[in-house]
């Protein structure tokens, strides 16, 4: 597995100079004394590697995980996906668009009681894909600390400025097909975070040059795109991954194509909040 940072090259900011104007002093005053900071917004712990540990593990290898699921991890590697993100213990995590629940269940038991899930569908996706399968998951005994949420993109209705990390997983493109206000939903996203969260995407890569127009077609969008809309939110580019990268995915099928359904090639980005 090969992580490492985005390549991408950032504008500078155009400096803002603001200057004041001379005033006529009088008497001198006692000067006020100042007024007290107001106490520092908590901040998301940084990623790394090993953050889960064993709870990641223990996640993925958890008895009560579905045999169908099981089978889809040897092409979708939740663990080492879950690990780059930092998924740990503790953590106040959102999913949107979690439809069925294969990453929400894995998401809910690796933050463990201590921390919590937002698993989010839109109304679309609540009513054609995830019901009843997500309630029939989260009846689970161990999966208590999971809050559902169904609401529309551009407005999920997260927690403003609790939240370590938010992840849409084989998603993003289905946003541009659907005429979501992707900039109403990715300031959303960044609204829910803490200073210093972490906003991870996954999604099958397509033919450069494409950007979306291929998202309802192949159900693909163009990773410079993601990147450029994020960025322009406010996030800064924190790393990628090229664990789901596959080679011989030529770009140009359907992803639900027989041939390559499960085995795209995908890319994982990780953007952060700024501190």
């Amino acid at each position: 597995m090969r992580m490492h940072g985005l390549s991408i090259i950032a504008m500078a900011s155009s400096l803002l100079v603001g200057c004041g104007g001379g005033s006529t002093a009088g008497p001198t005053q006692p000067a006020e004394p100042p007024a007290a900071a107001p106490a520092p917004a908590a901040e998301a712990t940084p990623p790394a590697a090993d953050a889960g540990g064993d709870a990641l593990r223990a996640s993925v290898d958890a008895p009560g995980r579905r045999q169908e699921d099981r089978d889809r991890d040897a092409n979708r590697k939740p663990y080492e996906t879950m690990q780059f993100f930092g998924i740990a213990p503790g953590m106040k995590v959102a999913e949107l668009m979690t439809v069925g629940g294969y990453y929400g269940e894995l998401l809910a038991r690796a933050v463990g009681p201590t921390g919590h899930l937002y698993a989010h569908n839109n109304p679309f996706a609540e009513k054609k894909f995830a019901e009843p399968e997500l309630d029939t998951r989260l009846k689970q005994p161990d999966l208590t600390n999971v809050t559902k949420l169904v609401s529309e993109l551009e407005d999920p209705g997260l927690p403003a400025g609790q939240l370590d990390e938010v992840l849409m997983i084989l998603f993003y493109h289905d946003s541009v097909w659907l005429k979501t206000d992707r900039k109403k939903m990715n300031a959303a996203v960044f609204a829910a975070l803490k200073p210093g969260g972490i906003y991870g995407i996954v999604d099958h890569q397509t033919a450069s040059g494409a950007g979306g127009s291929v998202a309802k077609t192949l159900h693909r969008v163009e990773k410079d795109l993601v990147v450029k809309e994020v960025l322009a939110a406010g996030f800064v580019a924190d790393g990628e991954s090229d664990i789901l990268h596959r080679a011989e995915d030529d770009h140009t099928k359907n992803v639900f194509d027989p041939s390559i359904r499960g085995k795209t090639d995908q890319f994982m980005l990780r953007f952060r909040k700024p501190k």
